[in-house]
């Protein structure tokens, strides 16, 4: 149990049972009335947005969410295999929960997983991974219709947007929160 003046960025809350992760929170002292915090809090599990508004000293339920360090194995059907990478446990999570993550890793690759109670609620990618370009189209030097950029098919079947210079087996940093081209990744 915590107060609301205890809120923090990233804090996961357990209100009316569900869920909500803290993502903008501010502490508001009107010119009348009592103090109060202002929240922006995302739905753990459905990732719905909603602005709430809390009396300050209000008691809130804080969940327990233990982030570990895992390592994505394999895809199996229609879930993913992870491992813990403490106890070597593997823990099979569902595509749900994986969502656009899935866009962007590859086996082996090093995964953070926030869990509740056992349970897989969501995973953190590093902000950036180093990818395959699978297959893009020539860029021809004089196009510039469409700003300099063309269509390529990452290794892990992701399309994004390239620059014309890129070619089929270069190896690039993608942005994982908006999968943006980073930049060519030096051999």
């Amino acid at each position: 149990m915590a107060t609301t003046n205890d809120i923090k960025n990233g804090m996961v809350l357990d209100l009316d049972g569900q869920l909500w992760s803290v993502v903008w929170f501010q502490h508001h002292k009107p010119g009348k009335g009592g103090a109060m915090v202002k929240t922006t809090l995302k739905n753990v599990m459905s990732g719905k947005t909603v602005d709430k508004t809390f009396n300050a000293g209000l008691k809130i339920e804080t969940a327990n969410v233990d982030k570990r360090d895992f390592q994505y194995l394999y895809h199996d059907g229609d879930s993913y295999v992870f491992m813990d990478k403490s106890t070597y446990d593997q823990l099979n999570v569902s595509e749900a929960v994986v969502g656009d993550a899935k866009d962007y890793m590859l086996d082996n690759q090093d995964a953070m997983l926030a869990l509740h109670e056992g349970v897989p609620l969501y995973i953190e990618l590093p902000a950036s991974v180093e990818l395959l370009v699978e297959y893009t189209e020539p860029g021809l030097q004089g196009d510039r219709s469409s700003g300099g950029t063309k269509p390529a098919r990452l290794e892990t079947g992701k399309e994004i947007q390239v620059p014309l210079f890129i070619v089929n087996g270069e190896k690039i940093k993608v942005d994982t929160r908006d999968g943006s081209y980073l930049g060519r990744v030096s051999s």
